[in-house]
């Protein structure tokens, strides 16, 4: 039985240019009715030194003219076009919100040093809501991630792509929470097949020591997190043992299924999913990832167990693949919705005017011919300002069909999302290299009641806190705790005789997790 949801097949394509070589992997639009392709124009020349320097030198670093080119093609794509021609274009651009910059832009220009000053001269135009989204990814570590499930594996930038880096992470993330005047760390998530979570790190453990300091700071932390190859932590755990445990930076598969179970809430059966990030279910060449296969064994199991209700823990799910939106809610949409919509995108004027004629733009999404089996009174969802897009996506496209709550805190606030336009160009031995990935805003999504402005947040239903130092499944956490007054007792307050047992902690977090490297966003790739 499929509940995987349509949408569009699409290819890339790679252009050689004419002026000077240089190519333009499109990962969303490759068959146009128009004329197609990457093609640098005669009226925009670059004013920058071209002085050639070795793209395989290891350094990094662009040359001047593969810069000249990221600027171009950031520059065109936003504002200009996506068609090519000899001589005229059709104007496309495909920035949603280019009619908000009014300035005429030179991508040479002195003024844009790099590419990221140019994109982030184009996003700084007033608009309503301000672009806090739309960003580059010099390493191509978004996409391996995201659509392949891969962690640490990027491309260096002006590299071969046949040269990719390693460079890898410890697979834990850390939060702070107030006690007095003291901030205490904690574990707040860990991925099961990294270093941090092959040698047993849970979440609420709290650190103590980083490298045998015990007056460690915020920033000494997160040096030994996230630029150190290697690091020893010592953690204390919730039965007040101590571990010391030397992490390492590897690539491993990400496992985005960090708990499930089953609990019994009075006489209901209630399925519990914490989900981290949005993998795609299928990698680039379409085969299943290690997240379609454990959302199956999980909803296998939900669905054997008879589950009447279902929460799906996002709390700091800051986002991911669309199609993986789409695959979870055909998971958890009653029959009714069977190939009903799902969502539908918006975009600019220049590309609604010519949608018809677009290859690679899909209208809408909708549920799968057969649902995912469950008959579910409601589901829960639990938020918090680390909801993000992509899950904030995932419970908008289910109110129309089923009774929806959410628990927590405001989620982020982002109905807008990417296709990834990887910008590449051919080295001196003719070899296609990376210069950049481009993720600048191109749609809007709204659910099937046209829902979908929350660009402020979503509200919860029931405001509760966030315990750090207690592990995944743990029925004293705030939030399992107002859900499980909803289910039993119909409301989500906690009734005064309950309320002592309800508080089992002094720790709830104080602000958002580190997260600098984590993909914030949703974002359509192509199928090859």
């Amino acid at each position: 039985m499929s509940v995987f949801p349509v949408l569009k097949s699409v290819r890339s394509t790679l252009v050689k240019n004419s002026i000077f070589i240089v190519a333009c992997n499109l990962l969303l639009l490759s068959l146009f009715v128009l004329p197609t392709g990457c093609r640098k124009h005669q009226d925009v020349q670059p004013n920058t030194d071209t002085t050639a320097q070795n793209p395989s030198s290891g350094s990094g670093s662009l040359s001047a003219r593969d810069e000249d080119s990221l600027k171009y093609y950031i520059h065109r794509y936003m504002l200009v076009t996506i068609t090519e021609g000899p001589d005229t274009v059709t104007k496309i651009p495909q920035y949603l919100w280019y009619k908000a910059v009014t300035a005429s832009i030179n991508p040479f220009s002195s003024a844009f040093p790099k590419a990221e000053d140019l994109l982030n001269y184009i996003i700084s135009f007033p608009q309503n809501p301000t672009d806090r989204y739309s960003f580059l990814d010099r390493t191509g570590q978004i996409s391996s991630q995201i659509q392949n499930g891969q962690s640490g594996l990027g491309i260096l930038p002006g590299k071969a792509f046949s040269a990719g880096s390693r460079v890898g992470d410890m697979g834990f993330e850390v939060a702070p929470a107030q006690a007095g005047s003291q901030l205490l760390w904690f574990v707040i998530y860990v991925y099961k097949n990294s270093s941090a979570g092959q040698q047993g790190v849970q979440r609420g453990w709290q650190i103590t020591a980083v490298n045998g300091a015990s007056n460690f700071t915020a920033t000494t932390l997160s040096d030994a997190l996230y630029t150190s190859s290697s690091a020893q932590f010592t953690f204390k755990k919730p039965d007040g043992s101590v571990v010391t445990l030397t992490i390492s930076a590897t690539n491993y598969t990400i496992n985005p299924v960090l708990f499930d179970t089953v609990f019994q809430f009075g006489n209901t059966p209630v399925g519990y999913l914490v989900f981290n990030q949005f993998i795609d279910v299928f990698d680039a060449n379409g085969n299943p990832t290690e997240t379609k296969n454990e959302l199956d064994q999980v909803f296998n199991t939900f669905k054997a167990a008879g589950v009447k209700d279902v929460i799906v823990d996002e709390r700091y799910n800051t986002g991911g693949s669309v199609t993986t939106v789409a695959y979870l809610d055909s998971l958890l949409a009653p029959a009714s919705a069977a190939g009903k919509l799902m969502y539908r995108y918006g975009y600019n004027d220049r590309i609604t005017a010519y949608l018809d004629q677009l290859s690679g733009f899909p209208k809408q999404v909708n549920f799968g011919n057969a649902t995912g089996g469950l008959s579910l009174d409601h589901v829960f969802f639990i938020t918090s300002r680390n909801t993000v897009s992509a899950s904030e996506l995932t419970l908008n496209n289910l109110k129309p069909y089923m009774s929806v709550f959410t628990v927590g805190d405001t989620s982020y606030g982002k109905p807008v999302g990417f296709f990834q336009w990887s910008i590449s160009d051919y080295d001196s031995a003719g070899r296609v290299q990376h210069l950049a990935d481009l993720y600048d805003v191109n749609f809007q999504t709204f659910n099937a009641n046209g829902e979908g402005n929350y660009f402020q947040g979503i509200p919860p239903d029931s405001r509760q806190p966030d315990y750090i130092d207690l592990n995944w499944g743990d029925l004293r956490d705030a939030n399992l705790q107002a859900i499980r007054n909803y289910i039993v007792n119909g409301q989500f307050r906690i009734p005064a005789p309950e309320f002592r047992e309800a508080q089992p902690s002094l720790y709830s977090r104080q602000y958002a997790p580190f997260s600098p490297k984590r993909f914030s966003g949703m974002v359509l790739f192509s199928r090859h």
